[in-house]
């Protein structure tokens, strides 16, 4: 394990100092076969701020939705620009900019942003992170100032920021990103009342198993199972201040929003989205490829392909019917 004693801070000055001019030929690595690039690939850019701030040595991307992109595209400041190909692009434009034409530019402007202008984490454990004697720490992983590791296990490339607390029994895999104030492993929310009307706690002696590629935001939760464990499969986004309860199971590549509550022994599928201020109560089933509309209180299982919303929630289009009939009381 490597151990270092303090967490680099580069100000704004510094961050200026250490950009280079990146030619657009640099950038034909990120992209598809069917992918063209069209113009001068010497032309550079330095930076890729907001629109706002965008200058003759600024990245761009234009929006496929745009209703004015060929006009965008004449006047942006920019010389490296990334679009569709339903622009109808002049002949005599590859004079003075270079256009990187894709599918979906906002997926390419972030894979180049992210190769370039992305600061890389430096592996190591912080002077002030306690990691248990039985824990087991990749040496290329990062644990932040103040964070605790208990008896768990951390697997290679992973990011653990400061102030966690990641409690015995959990497996935690590869590539995965872990921010700050994340509590993993505290035991659910799981009692029984005695004949004299006091809780008795359930035991729980499950662990947690966070999978390969898993994003978990800021000030998040995941109790630990009951008997079994909690499972957050592979790809998986977690926003801050989520609170995933005891024995969920939540699918491959699915997101799940800020503020949203997943009660105990729920299940979500694979590749859906749950939006911000949603709660789905205990031991309900949420289908593969489903959307869960902002502010939505789930109370019954959602078959597959399927969006819901409203509370208590319902199929999108008898939500809407619903509203137009409420409309016209």
């Amino acid at each position: 394990m490597i151990i270092f004693l303090n967490i680099e801070i580069v100000n704004a000055n510094k961050i200026k100092k250490m950009m280079r001019n990146i030619k657009a030929r640099e950038i034909q690595y990120l992209l598809n076969v069917n992918d063209q690039v069209i113009g001068d690939t010497d032309l550079y850019f330095n930076n890729a701020p907001v629109a706002e701030l965008i200058n003759d040595e600024s990245l761009d991307w234009i929006n496929p939705l745009k209703s004015n992109k060929l006009d965008y595209l004449l006047n942006s400041k920019a010389k490296v620009i990334i679009c569709d190909n339903s622009i109808e692009i002049p002949d005599n434009i590859g004079k003075e900019k270079c256009l990187i034409v894709v599918e979906n530019p906002k997926l390419t402007f972030l894979r180049i942003v992210n190769a370039f202008f992305l600061r890389k984490v430096k592996f190591g454990i912080h002077e002030t992170a306690n990691i248990h004697p039985e824990g087991i720490v990749s040496d290329n992983c990062f644990i932040g100032p103040y964070t605790y590791v208990g008896k768990s296990t951390i697997g290679e490339n992973s990011i653990i920021y400061g102030h966690c607390y990641i409690y015995d029994g959990v497996t935690i895999g590869s590539n995965v990103t872990i921010h700050a104030g994340t509590v993993i492993g505290a035991d659910g929310f799981g009692y029984q009342r005695n004949e004299k009307g006091e809780f008795e706690k359930f035991p729980h002696i499950g662990g947690v198993e966070i999978k390969d590629f898993v994003e978990i935001g800021a000030n998040t939760c995941i109790d630990r199972g009951a008997l079994g464990n909690t499972i957050i499969e592979e790809g998986v986004k977690i926003d801050n201040l989520v609170h995933i309860a005891h024995n969920v199971i939540i699918g491959k590549h699915t997101a799940v929003i800020a503020h949203s509550m997943v009660g105990g022994s729920t299940t979500i599928g694979d590749y859906s989205w749950v939006a911000p201020s949603v709660a789905l109560r205990d031991q309900i089933k949420i289908g593969n490829n489903t959307i869960v509309g902002m502010g939505a209180v789930v109370t019954k299982n959602i078959p597959d392909d399927q969006s819901w919303t409203g509370s208590p929630a319902k199929e999108l289009s008898e939500f809407l019917a619903i509203q137009k009939k409420i409309k016209n009381l």
